[in-house]
């Protein structure tokens, strides 16, 4: 039998400590080695063991890390968010989408081209009855109707004729329906009907028709506007305005109106 020195004895104490202490289960890092505690002549070999410090350390409790990459998750990516974050989830303001788009009045050049086929795209003015016509596809109301919902129409008419059309609609000068324009007439450097913009001016409106003439009676102008069936007149002082830089006479103006500059008195 071999002979048990202190070596061997220490080795096994060890072992049952590590086996049985309360921390993590035993790992290969946790034994010592076991050439040093006897040799088959029952002599013990020269090699000096490693320090007993280092092989019996506690493993690590891998918990934490667990638990650090469960709290970083972002709220609606984990399954345990609980009723408050689903809460704070819904009440966050949704992001409200721009409903204003233009629609095409008598007057709006389009190009429409069509996809794979040079023959029908074209270049064409909106008609004053408010349809087009192009080739292959004969009057296409188009006042009153946004660029994507005229090329829909169209892919529908040339079906007939193309094998799944794509259409796209371009507007390339812009006049828009009567009810979205404002018209100027008088004494202006170029009367003619605009497109209205979203927050337009009685300013604005005078830099799009070129200016006054010098004719005008500028502080004799007038806006005439009708809502809901009523006719209002707003006087506006365009001299004032224009020459003086008085920006409160600068009037708010809404579709439909008619901007009145008269002729000066002499």
């Amino acid at each position: 039998m071999r002979r048990l020195d202190f070596r061997l004895i220490a080795g096994l104490a060890l072992l049952l400590l590590a086996g049985c202490s309360g921390g993590s289960p035993l790992r290969q890092s946790n034994f010592l080695p076991l050439g040093w505690l006897a040799s088959d002549n029952g002599t013990a070999q020269s090699t000096a063991p490693p320090p007993a410090t280092a092989e019996l350390r506690p493993v690590a409790d891998p918990a934490p890390l667990a638990t650090v990459l469960s709290a970083s998750e972002p709220t609606a990516m984990r399954s345990d968010a609980g009723p408050e974050a689903a809460a704070l989830e819904t009440s966050l303001p949704a992001q409200q989408s721009n409903s204003e788009t233009y629609l095409i009045g008598p007057g709006d050049d389009l190009n429409i081209f069509v996809w794979r086929n040079p023959d029908l795209s074209t270049h064409i003015p909106v008609r004053p009855d408010g349809k087009i016509s192009m080739p292959l596809v004969e009057d296409v109301t188009a006042i009153g109707k946004t660029p994507t919902t005229l090329a829909r129409e169209i892919e529908d008419k040339l079906r007939a004729y193309v094998k799944d059309p794509i259409v796209t609609v371009i507007v390339s000068q812009f006049v828009g329906p009567f009810a979205q324009q404002v018209r100027v007439i008088g004494e202006a450097a170029q009367p003619r009907a605009i497109p209205y913009r979203r927050n337009m001016s009685v300013l604005d409106v005078v830099i799009e028709v070129g200016g006054l003439t010098r004719f005008a009676a500028g502080d004799r102008a007038m806006i005439v506007r009708s809502t809901d069936g009523k006719t209002e007149n707003i006087k506006v002082y365009l001299d004032d305005l224009v020459n003086a830089g008085n920006v409160k006479d600068n009037v708010a103006m809404e579709p439909g109106d008619i901007l009145i500059i008269p002729q000066r008195y002499f």
